[in-house]
């Protein structure tokens, strides 16, 4: 049966209209249609979120490698995905006043650290932009360290995009142990504990999306990735403090 499309009135066979894509189905815009919409293309829980946060727990790598490829439909968009789980994240570090950095007992306050409090404080309320901003840092020590992989930078980009949320789904996992011991000395160690699991994660995505390197080479090459990052980091941080004392 023929069926005239009502966004662009070309007459078409089947499910979508071959000349903008428009379904054939159009539901009455009431409060299920809102819902609908909500669920499903604000959020797209029912088949995004949830697919991408499994294939990244499962099979991180090739899930990545194929995104890249051009198999899309199931995964939730890389950046849209960053920018929801890192406002989640800080939503409840906020909501269960959880102190990322408690303050330390000092029998002297120095400029210096009061410039220190300062930056921990702006880098706690602008988790999500931190989260987005270190992506490109860890692009530039992949694009070094795999640049005979033939990918190009963007499609490093995208890699660490989804290496990024899925440090984020860590997180969020590990808010429970966050908050048992928040304002206490021990909270240091969790966050080693999280930095070793990323890197346990980051190294096992690059050896399912390197799967034609050895797992001794893609180790050396993750170290070196995060030797990179880690170094290009403390130098903007570096600079961040300088610019702050002389402000």
């Amino acid at each position: 049966m023929n069926i005239t499309c009502k966004n662009c009135h070309q007459t078409y066979k089947g499910h979508y209209c071959s000349n903008c894509g428009q379904t054939a189905e159009t539901h009455q815009l009431n409060l299920h249609f809102l819902l609908h919409d909500l669920q499903h293309g604000l959020f797209h829980f029912d088949s995004g979120i949830t697919y991408t946060g499994k294939q990244l727990f499962t099979r991180p790598g090739h899930s990545i490698r194929e995104f890249i490829e051009g198999k899309r439909v199931k995964h939730f968009k890389p950046i849209s995905l960053i920018i929801v789980l890192a406002t989640v994240y800080i939503a409840l570090i906020h909501l269960l006043h959880i102190d990322l950095f408690p303050k330390t007992e000092q029998s002297t306050i120095s400029d210096y650290s009061i410039t220190v409090e300062k930056l921990k404080e702006w880098l706690t309320s602008h988790f999500a932009w931190i989260t987005l901003l270190s992506i490109p840092l860890h692009t530039i020590g992949t694009a070094i360290c795999f640049r005979k992989q033939g990918y190009n930078f963007i499609e490093y980009f995208i890699l660490n995009t989804y290496k990024a949320a899925q440090k984020l789904y860590i997180s969020i996992l590990f808010i429970p142990l966050l908050y048992h011991y928040n304002g206490t000395p021990a909270i240091e160690t969790v966050f080693r504990t999280l930095i070793l699991i990323d890197f346990v994660f980051y190294f096992w995505t690059n050896v399912q999306f390197f799967n034609h390197l050895s797992k001794t080479k893609t180790f050396f090459l993750t170290l070196l990735t995060h030797i990179i990052f880690w170094f290009l980091l403390f130098s903007f941080l570096i600079a961040a403090i300088l610019i702050m004392n002389k402000g």
